[in-house]
């Protein structure tokens, strides 16, 4: 879903820059670079990114967070910000300027390819009623679900369960996430979930290992 996407890293700082890009393509992704808020300007007119990695701290001219915020304000680019700034306010700041998501410097490089992934997978089924992985075919407004081919039966609860697990691939999604989001509650007992995973597995039969369960902690869709 994720192999041809274009990120835009924008980044000051062109030792980190070229490790992230030097990372991210290895993931098969297209990459440009911006090193202020000019060039970020200038590439996300040329390049036309899937999703843009900014840094707040820009030196000279405008910042990252202002860099976002005009981002915002043109279109629905999704973007990730990098920081070493981490009090809850400005974690706030960086969400109020329209940010997908937020993390703090040193960081893992694996964490960062993880956090896109899951960005480019909400705006890949926002932008389109069709989810497709390993075999697994989802037809969001038609509800149907199709496993190599072959439509599945799925009860409402247990379509939901799959919605919402594959609008967050990539990402751990806890029993209580689930109980709240899917059942509309989060202090009801937790085994309702396993319940209809089990189920759900079952029914998506060579695709149900896509479902995994992370110990102690809930499930998650994933690839591989």
């Amino acid at each position: 879903m994720t192999a041809t996407a274009r990120v835009l890293i924008v980044e000051d700082d062109s030792n980190l820059s070229g490790l992230l890009g030097a990372a991210l393509r290895m993931e098969g992704w297209q990459v440009d670079i911006a090193n202020d808020a000019h060039e970020a300007e200038v590439a996300v007119e040329r390049f036309r990114p899937d999703v843009a990695v900014l840094d707040v701290h820009l030196g000279p001219g405008p910042d990252g967070l202002t860099v976002a915020r005009r981002m915002r304000s043109r279109g629905d680019l999704p973007f990730l910000i990098l920081t070493d700034r981490v009090t809850i306010e400005d974690r706030l700041a960086g969400f109020e300027s329209g940010a997908d998501d937020y993390l703090a410097k040193p960081f893992n490089l694996a964490e960062l390819v993880a956090r896109l992934r899951v960005i480019l997978t909400r705006r890949a089924l926002n932008r389109s009623d069709i989810f497709e992985m390993d075999g697994l075919k989802i037809d969001l407004s038609g509800r149907r679900v199709l496993v190599n081919g072959d439509a599945t039966e799925l009860t409402r609860i247990e379509f939901d369960l799959l919605r919402e697990l594959a609008s967050h691939a990539g990402q751990v999604k806890t029993k209580s996430e689930l109980l709240s989001q899917i059942w509309g509650f989060d202090s009801y007992d937790q085994n309702l979930v396993q319940v209809h995973m089990s189920s759900l597995r079952r029914k998506l039969g060579s695709c149900g290992s896509l479902l995994r369960t992370v110990r102690g902690v809930g499930y998650v869709l994933r690839e591989g």
